[in-house]
C-alpha cells in the first residue's frame, strides 16, 4: 500500500504541489476564524440554583427555601450531590451532576422541579446558573458625564448604548452596577391605618392580588383557541395612587392566608366597578357599590424617584459600571473588538461622557497568544538551524523544514473542523509539536539522502526514493502513532484537566498525522525533484562515519556493550539518587498562576455590615492602592448582583485594579494587596479572583460533616487550632467561627395575654424596621416600575430603647415591651451548610507558598489523629483535592498509555521481548525531568504530567528508530554486538536531530512574563529535562539491555 501511495505521489507531483496550495489557502482561512480564547471553556457538570430571601436569616433561608429545593432535586436522576448554602437573605443551592450529563436537558427538568416548589411571597424566583468560565465578564467599562448626573448616565445608557450591544454577536448579557432605577415608594401612615382599623400587611396583601396579571389558558372560540390574560397591573403612577383599598380588609391579622384571599378577592368583586382615575382628597372612606373604601394615597405616602441600589466608583469618582459576558461558544476577541467598536461609536455621539474601560480579558488573550506565535516561530528557526548544522545540505534541510508549516497548518484545518478553539493550550500544543513535525520528514530525508551519496547503493532515481521511504515507515508510522496513542488516555479523564487538555491532545495528533501524510507524499516529491540530477557519491566509511559525535558515540556503546552491567548498577544509581533527594524538593500545584497586569479583588462583608462600612473598607484599600506607582485605574463596586455575588443580597465589593505592562514583579502583586487589606482587620473577607482559570486557587479547604451542628462543633474547633499550627497558612477560620450577633425577644406569653397584646402585634411594631420589599409594579411611560414598601429605619438601636418601645393596649393605655419580654443577646453562624442531608462545615485557610501539595500532607497528619465521634466525617479540599483528583487520573492515563504504546510495539515487532527493551527509556527520563524543574522553579503540576505523558511518545519513538535499524542488520546476517554498533552509528544523527530540534523549539516557552506561562513553563522544561536525559541514556542504556535480555533468550531457546 504505501509504495503505491508512493508511486502516486511521484507520478503526480504537480497534483501534490496544487494539493499543498490548498492546505495553505485552508490553513490561513481557518487561522483566521478560529474562535480565539485564553483557555478551553470547561462546563463543569454543576449547576447553582440562587433564591433570594430579604430580611431573612441563614436559618430561616435554609428552612424556607435551600431544604425545599434539596428534597425536591436530590433524587433527580443524574445528580451525584447536592449541597446548600444558606446566608442572610439568600440560599444557594449547588447541584452537581454525573460527568457526560446532558446539562441542557438536566437544567430544564431542574428548573421544572423547583417550579413545583411553593415558597412564601417574601422569596424570590429562583435563579439558575451553570458552572463555566464565561459566567465572568469579558470586558468592563466605567462611565460619567461632567455634571456627575448619575441619572441621566444611567438612563442613555439603557436607552442607547445596552440596546445596542445586545445585538452583538456573541454578548450574552450587558449588566450595570451603581446605576439609578426608577422606583415607586410606600411610607404608610401608621396613624391613618389605625384610623381605619388596617395593617400594613393588609394593604401590602391586596395590592399583590389586586394588580395580579393571571394567565387562564386557552378558550374556544369558533374553531380557533385562543388565549386570555387578566392583566391588574395599573398602566400609570396616578392610577396607583387613587386605588381604593377596601375597609373589609381590616382585622385580617391572625387570619389564614386563604382566610385572607378569599376577602381579598371578595373586596376587589365589590370594587371592580372603581374606576382608579378617580382623585379623591378627602381622607374620609369612600364608599363604593355599598362598601367603605380608602384612597392608597391617604394612608401612604406615595413618591416616585431614582435611586441607586449599588455603589460604584472608578478612581475615586462615582460611576456607573458596565459588565459584558460572553455567549458560552463565542470568541472572546471577536467579541471585545465589536462591543469596543459599539462603545466608541457612543462616546463619539455622547461628548460630555467619560468612558474608563476598568477590565478586558481579550486583551491578556491577544497578548498570550501572539506571545506564543512568537515563540512558536523562534523555535521553528531553532529548529531549521539545527536541522542544517546535522545534514550540512541546503537542499534536504528545506524539503525537511517544509512539514513544519504544513503540518501547522493541516491541523488548524483540524481543529476547525473539529470546533476546537485557538487557545494557549492548543497553540502550546502546536508549539511542542515543532519539533516533532519535523521528526518524521527528517528520517526519510536522512535516508533517502544517505543511499543518494552511498557509492555502493545499486538503485537510482525514483525506485531508489521508493525503496529507501519504505525502508523507513514502519518506524515512523510507528513512532507517529505511538506519539499520539498516549493521549488517548486522557478521553476517560473527567472534570476540568480532561476538558482542558483534550484539545491540547488533538492539535498533538492533528500535527503528528499530518507530518506522517507530509513525509510520505510531499518529502519523496520534493526529493525527485531536487535530486533529479543526483548527488557527489561518498564511500561507506565517509558515509558512516558522521564525524566526532558519532566515532564518539561508537567508542561508548562499544564500552558499554563489554562493560554491561557497569552501565546499569551506574545508570540505575543516578536514577534513585535523583528521586530520592531531588523528588522531595519539588512541590506540587494545580496550574501555575499567569501574569496578566489585572487585579480583581474581592470583599464578602461579615453579616450585619452596613453598606456605608463596606464602603469606607473599599476607601482604606483604595487609598493605598493610589499610593503604588504603576496602578493605572481602580474601580470598585458595593453591592449588586456579581459572579462573585450572584444573589446581590449582601454588601459585597469587588476591586479591578489595572497595572502599567511593565510592573515589575506583578506575580507577588496580589498577595501583597490581600495582606494590605487583611492588615486592616475588617470584619469580612478579602480574595484574590482568578477570574475562572483556576490557576489561582492556592488553599485547604477541611470539610467536617454530621448529623448536626452540635455534632461537629468540636471537631471544627479542633481542625482550627492544629491548622494554625502549620506554617505556610495564613487566614485560618471557619464557617463556625463567622458569627454575627442576634437578638431574640421572649414574649412572656401570660404577662402579654394579660394586657392584650399578641406576638405578631409586638412583630408588626416593629415592621417599620422590616427590609424594604417589593409588592408589585406599576407601568410609567410603558417601561414597569417597582412599587416597594420603604419605612424610615431607626438607625441607632439600643437594648434600652427596644425595652422601651411603647405598646398600645386595646383596652386603652400603653405598657413597655421589657415589662412582656426578654431580649436574649445570641451569636448565629453568617453560613449554614447541608451536604446529601448531613450538615457540614468548612475550616479554610490560604497556602502561603508554591507547595500546595506539601502544605496540605502536613495538614492531613495534623488532623488524621485527631480524636472525633464516630458519626463525624472529616474530608479535605480545596486545591489539594484538585490536585490530588487531577495527578491520580493523570497517573493512571500514564501507566494505560505505556500498556498501548507496548501493545502497539508488539504489532509492530510481532514480538514481547524488542519492545520490552524499548520500554526501558522510559524510567530515566524522571533524571532530567526533576533537574529541570528544580531549575526552573517549577512544581509537578498538570502542565508538568502531560509533559511526561507526551516524553512516553517522544521518547519510545527514539529507541523505536534504534532498535528497528538493529533488528533489520541482524536480519541481514549481522552478530548482535555489531548490527547494535552498526544501528547507533546510523541512527544517531536523526536521533540527536529531531532531540534537539524539539528541545530548540520548545526552549523559547521557558522564557515569559504573561499569562503564556500558565501551561507552557512546566510543560516545556519537563520534555526538555526529560528528552535531554533519556536521549543520552536511551543510545547507552537500551543497547545494553537489547543485549543482556536477547542473549539470554538465545540461552533459554537453546535449553
Amino acid at each position: 500500500m504505501i509504495k503505491k501511495l508512493l508511486q502516486f505521489s511521484l507520478g503526480n507531483k504537480f497534483a501534490i504541489f496544487l494539493m499543498v496550495v490548498l492546505v495553505v489557502l485552508g490553513g490561513v482561512y481557518a487561522s483566521a476564524k478560529l474562535k480565539l480564547e485564553l483557555l478551553p471553556n470547561v462546563q463543569n457538570p454543576v449547576i447553582s440554583v440562587t433564591t433570594t430571601m430579604p430580611g431573612a436569616t441563614p436559618q430561616s433561608t435554609q428552612d424556607e427555601i435551600s431544604s425545599k429545593i434539596d428534597n425536591q432535586v436530590r433524587s433527580l436522576a443524574y445528580v451525584k450531590n447536592v449541597k446548600t448554602q444558606s446566608i442572610q437573605n439568600a440560599s444557594i443551592v449547588t447541584v452537581e451532576y454525573e460527568n457526560n450529563t446532558d446539562m441542557d436537558k438536566a437544567e430544564e427538568q431542574l428548573k421544572k422541579e423547583i417550579d413545583k416548589i411553593k415558597f412564601k411571597d417574601e422569596v424570590g424566583q429562583p435563579e439558575l446558573r451553570r458552572n463555566s468560565m464565561d459566567a465572568f465578564p469579558v470586558l468592563a467599562y466605567s462611565f460619567s458625564n461632567k455634571e456627575n448626573d448619575l441619572k441621566k448616565v444611567t438612563k442613555v445608557l439603557n436607552e442607547q448604548l445596552i440596546p445596542k450591544l445586545q445585538t452583538v454577536d456573541g454578548v450574552q448579557n450587558a449588566q450595570l452596577n451603581g446605576q439609578t432605577n426608577r422606583e415607586i415608594t410606600l411610607k404608610f401612615k401608621q396613624n391613618e391605618l389605625e384610623k381605619y382599623g388596617l395593617t400594613a400587611d393588609d394593604v401590602e396583601n391586596y395590592l399583590k392580588t389586586a394588580t395580579r396579571t393571571t394567565p387562564l389558558g386557552l378558550f374556544q372560540f369558533g374553531d380557533k383557541d385562543k388565549s386570555i390574560v387578566v392583566d391588574g397591573q395599573y398602566q400609570s403612577v396616578d392610577a396607583f395612587k387613587n386605588i381604593n383599598i377596601p375597609l373589609t380588609l381590616a382585622g385580617g391579622q391572625g387570619q389564614s392566608q386563604s382566610q385572607s384571599d378569599n376577602k381579598q378577592n371578595s373586596a376587589m368583586s365589590d370594587v371592580n366597578q372603581a374606576s382608579p382615575q378617580q382623585n379623591s382628597k378627602a381622607s374620609a372612606p369612600n364608599n363604593i357599590s355599598g362598601m367603605p373604601t380608602a384612597k392608597l394615597g391617604d394612608l401612604a405616602d406615595i413618591t416616585v424617584g431614582d435611586v441607586r441600589t449599588s455603589i460604584s466608583k472608578t478612581n475615586g469618582k462615582d460611576a456607573v459600571n458596565l459588565q459584558i459576558t460572553k455567549a458560552q461558544d463565542a470568541n472572546t476577541v471577536q467579541v471585545a473588538k465589536d462591543v469596543q467598536r459599539k462603545i466608541d461609536t457612543f462616546v463619539d455621539e455622547n461628548k460630555d461622557f467619560n468612558v474608563t474601560k476598568t477590565m478586558d480579558t481579550a486583551k491578556p488573550v491577544e497578548k498570550s497568544l501572539y506571545t506564543m506565535v512568537e515563540k512558536a516561530s523562534l523555535g521553528t528557526i531553532v529548529a531549521i538551524i539545527v536541522i542544517l548544522l546535522f545534514l550540512r545540505n541546503i537542499r534536504t534541510t528545506a524539503i525537511s523544514i517544509i512539514s513544519i508549516p504544513l503540518s501547522l497548518l493541516m491541523a488548524l484545518i483540524a481543529l476547525k473542523l473539529s470546533d476546537v478553539s485557538l487557545n494557549i493550550l492548543t497553540l502550546g500544543a502546536l508549539t511542542v509539536a515543532i519539533g516533532r513535525v519535523i521528526d518524521d520528514s527528517i528520517v526519510v530525508v536522512e535516508n533517502i539522502y544517505r543511499r543518494l551519496t552511498d557509492s555502493e547503493e545499486q538503485l537510482k532515481g525514483e525506485n531508489l526514493i521508493i525503496s529507501a521511504t519504505t525502508e523507513v515507515f514502519k518506524p515512523i508510522m510507528s513512532s507517529t502513532l505511538v506519539t499520539i496513542i498516549v493521549f488517548l488516555p486522557l478521553v476517560f479523564v473527567s472534570g476540568s484537566v480532561g476538558e482542558m487538555f483534550r484539545p491540547f491532545a488533538l492539535a498533538i495528533a492533528f500535527s503528528l498525522l499530518a507530518s506522517l501524510l507530509v513525509s510520505i507524499t510531499l518529502v519523496p516529491a520534493l526529493a525527485a525533484t531536487l535530486f533529479k540530477k543526483g548527488v557527489k557519491r561518498r564511500n561507506k566509511q565517509h558515509q558512516e562515519g558522521l564525524g566526532v559525535v558519532s566515532t564518539t558515540y561508537k567508542k561508548v556503546l562499544h564500552w558499554s556493550l563489554n562493560h554491561k552491567w557497569i552501565v546499569i548498577i551506574l545508570s540505575t544509581l543516578i536514577l534513585v539518587v535523583t528521586i530520592v533527594f531531588g523528588g522531595p524538593r519539588l512541590g506540587t500545584s494545580f496550574i501555575s498562576a499567569g501574569d496578566d497586569k489585572f487585579l480583581a479583588i474581592t470583599y464578602t462583608p461579615k453579616p450585619g455590615e452596613t453598606e456605608q462600612a463596606v464602603l469606607n473598607h473599599a476607601k482604606d484599600v483604595e487609598k493605598y492602592l493610589k499610593q503604588k506607582k504603576h496602578v493605572k485605574t481602580i474601580q470598585y463596586s458595593v453591592g449588586g448582583s456579581s459572579p462573585v455575588d450572584p444573589t446581590g443580597s449582601t454588601n459585597s465589593m469587588a476591586i479591578m485594579v489595572e497595572y502599567d505592562n511593565d510592573t515589575p514583579n506583578f506575580d507577588v502583586e496580589a498577595d501583597k494587596v490581600i495582606k494590605h487589606a487583611d492588615g486592616f482587620k475588617h470584619p469580612g473577607e478579602w480574595k484574590n479572583q482568578d477570574l475562572g482559570t483556576g490557576a489561582g486557587n492556592k488553599s485547604v479547604e477541611v470539610t467536617v460533616k454530621g448529623p448536626s451542628m452540635d455534632a461537629i462543633k468540636s471537631t471544627v474547633k479542633d481542625i482550627e487550632q492544629k491548622m494554625k499550627q502549620v506554617k505556610g497558612l495564613a487566614n485560618v477560620k471557619s464557617d463556625l467561627s463567622q458569627t454575627y450577633d442576634q437578638y431574640e425577644i421572649k414574649v412572656d406569653q401570660n404577662k402579654a395575654a394579660e394586657n392584650g397584646i399578641s406576638a405578631s402585634q409586638l412583630a408588626m411594631h416593629l415592621n417599620e424596621n422590616l427590609p424594604e420589599k417589593t409588592v408589585t409594579t406599576v407601568k410609567e411611560n410603558g417601561k414597569t416600575v417597582d412599587v416597594k414598601v420603604k419605612q424610615n429605619k431607626q438607625t441607632d438601636w439600643s437594648e434600652d430603647k427596644l425595652n422601651n418601645i411603647t405598646l398600645k393596649k386595646p383596652t386603652g393605655g400603653t405598657i413597655k415591651l421589657g415589662n412582656i419580654a426578654t431580649l436574649v443577646k445570641t451569636t448565629t453562624p453568617s453560613k449554614l451548610t447541608q451536604e446529601q442531608g448531613d450538615y457540614a462545615t468548612t475550616v479554610s485557610a490560604k497556602v502561603t507558598n508554591k507547595d500546595v501539595g506539601g502544605t496540605t500532607r502536613q495538614v492531613m497528619s495534623k488532623i488524621n489523629n485527631l480524636d472525633k465521634p464516630n458519626n463525624v466525617k472529616v474530608n479535605i479540599g480545596g486545591a489539594s483535592d484538585d490536585i490530588n483528583n487531577a495527578m491520580t487520573q493523570l497517573a493512571f492515563a500514564m501507566l494505560a498509555a505505556i500498556i498501548i504504546v507496548y501493545l502497539i510495539l508488539v504489532i509492530t515487532f510481532k514480538g514481547g521481548l524488542a519492545p520490552f527493551t524499548i520500554l526501558f527509556s522510559l524510567p530515566f527520563t524522571v533524571i532530567g525531568v526533576i533537574i529541570a524543574l528544580l531549575i526552573t522553579g517549577e512544581t509537578i503540576s498538570v502542565p508538568s504530567l502531560i509533559g511526561m505523558l507526551m516524553l512516553i511518545g517522544i521518547v519510545v519513538t527514539n529507541a523505536i528508530v534504534l532498535i528497528d535499524r538493529v533488528i533489520n542488520n541482524e536480519q541481514q546476517g549481522m552478530e548482535m554486538k555489531e548490527a547494535l554498533i552498526e544501528a547507533g552509528g546510523t541512527r544517531i544523527r536523526p536521533i540527536l536531530m529531531t532531540a534537539i530540534a524539539t528541545i530548540g523549539a520548545l526552549v523559547p516557552l521557558l522564557f515569559g512574563q504573561d499569562s503564556s506561562i500558565l501551561i507552557s513553563k512546566g510543560l516545556a522544561a519537563t520534555v526538555i529535562g526529560g528528552l535531554i536525559s533519556s536521549t543520552l541514556l536511551t543510545l547507552v542504556v537500551v543497547p545494553v539491555i537489547y543485549e543482556i535480555l536477547f542473549t539470554l533468550k538465545k540461552r533459554f531457546t537453546k535449553r
